[in-house]
């Protein structure tokens, strides 16, 4: 019954205009990470099936989820990728909206790379390097335990062994996924370096994540949207300057780009699946199950992604730079989402 009072919601949708009468294709949004994984199985979906190629929109992880998020219904999309899980909100968002049932899809893993033009030296910075140079507040380096608005101009004042060039690093914006990851796994593992900040957790937790996490906004980091792409381009012309984005596209572009190690490790796909390399996530994509039997294709479209011969370690995703999920786990999540088994908030 319940799914049929969806799918009647869904039909009501579809009668709102013409163009909507029309839409018998996938609708994909979400982060710039998972777009070129999602673009070659769609590519690939449309060439080998009945169904048309799905349209993808690469808007960031949360613009993605904000989307996904607003109702059940034509003009929303079906599906929403994202470089990192579904909050806490964003569930409870969507359930308020009546998108009730949600699968939730773990594709692979993905490492945040920090790189840089090979036309300059490769860099080796520490997790407490990376935060110092990109954190709002900094323990003050004239000593005692207090914060102050961050000073460092260069790498070297960061630290004497790093260049004397200044720090200028190109990265995603708030609504990216990437940008969520690398604050919670760079820049807090950086931050809590420092034993009196971690002490801080245990008292205050909000005030902890905001030391933590704030990037500094003088202009060293750069906000260069959600277009990774772009990012690639702007390093190859500045050899001075520093990218923040999923391994992926470093894996791509190698004969210009260069990774940063990060405490010793250098991000290698054996690297990040060993789960040695520092910064590392997992990649997720989410299925609106309001929407399927209504728009065609979804179920099937879900189905090629997690089939061994997309996502396998022999898959042709791999070549796109996916680091995969063990094999045990591979089986449980493709029943999970082939069966569609609607995911539980995500606290």
């Amino acid at each position: 019954m319940k799914k049929s009072v969806l799918a009647v919601a869904v039909l009501g949708a579809l009668s709102m205009s013409s163009q909507a009468m029309a839409r018998d294709t996938i609708y994909i949004v979400g982060s710039s990470t998972v777009f070129p994984f999602a673009t070659t199985v769609a590519e690939r979906f449309g060439n080998t099936t009945e169904f048309p190629t799905p349209k993808i929109e690469s808007t960031g992880s949360g613009g993605g989820m904000k989307l996904f998020c607003a109702g059940v219904g034509v003009q929303q999309p079906d599906i929403t990728n994202a470089s990192r899980r579904m909050k806490v909100s964003e569930f409870e968002k969507c359930q308020e909206n009546g998108v009730e049932e949600i699968t939730e899809v773990t594709i692979g893993y993905d490492g945040i790379a920090i790189a840089n033009s090979k036309k300059a030296p490769q860099l080796e910075l520490s997790l407490r390097d990376v935060w110092l140079a990109l954190a709002k507040d900094v323990p003050n380096p004239e000593g005692g335990e207090e914060l102050v608005p961050n000073p460092y101009e260069t790498w070297k004042e960061v630290n004497p062994e790093l260049p004397d060039v200044a720090i200028e690093v190109l990265g995603p914006p708030p609504t990216s996924g990437t940008r969520d990851a690398f604050a919670e796994i760079a820049m807090e593992g950086g931050c809590k370096t420092f034993d009196w900040i971690a002490d801080i957790k245990g008292e205050d937790k909000s005030k902890y994540k905001s030391i933590c996490r704030t990037v500094r906004e003088d202009g060293a980091y750069v906000e260069a949207g959600e277009n990774d792409n772009l990012i690639v381009q702007k390093l190859d012309r500045n050899a001075d300057a520093l990218g923040i984005f999923g391994f992926s596209f470093l894996d791509q572009n190698t004969d210009k780009l260069q990774g940063t190690i990060i405490d010793g490790v250098e991000p290698t796909f054996d690297n990040i699946a060993s789960g040695d390399y520092p910064v590392s996530r997992s990649l997720f994509f989410y299925v609106k199950n309001a929407h399927v039997g209504t728009i065609p294709g979804i179920l099937e479209y879900v189905t090629a992604f997690t089939s061994e011969n997309a996502w396998g370690p022999d898959g042709y995703l791999v070549d796109k730079g996916l680091i995969p999920l063990p094999e045990d786990m591979r089986e449980k999540v493709a029943k999970s989402a082939q069966a569609l088994e609607p995911m539980s908030s995500p606290k």
